[in-house]
């Protein structure tokens, strides 16, 4: 664990220096990955309307519910590794 921790971390830094500004799609993708693997499942009241943004982000973490931390920080992993592609 103590591996896929190190090698989660190194993608978060990477993530901020991508080449390319990844798609919105792909930003809420990353955005849901991450914090499943460092807070678990989604919780919470869903934002209103007015907060389209907050909105967005908290559907994308709900969406991906029950994945283990394990699993998001891989698969967070390999999603930033295509990016870097």
């Amino acid at each position: 664990m103590a591996d896929l921790q190190a090698s989660f971390e190194a993608a978060v830094a990477a993530s901020k220096s991508l080449s390319e500004r990844p798609d919105n799609q792909t930003l809420l993708q990353l955005y849901a990955l991450f914090k499943q693997a460092t807070t678990g499942d989604a919780e919470g009241k869903r934002p209103g309307f007015g907060d389209m943004v907050g909105r967005a982000k908290f559907d994308a973490w709900a969406a991906i519910k029950g994945t283990g931390k394990a699993d998001a920080m891989q698969r967070y992993i390999a999603l930033i590794d295509s990016l870097k592609g």
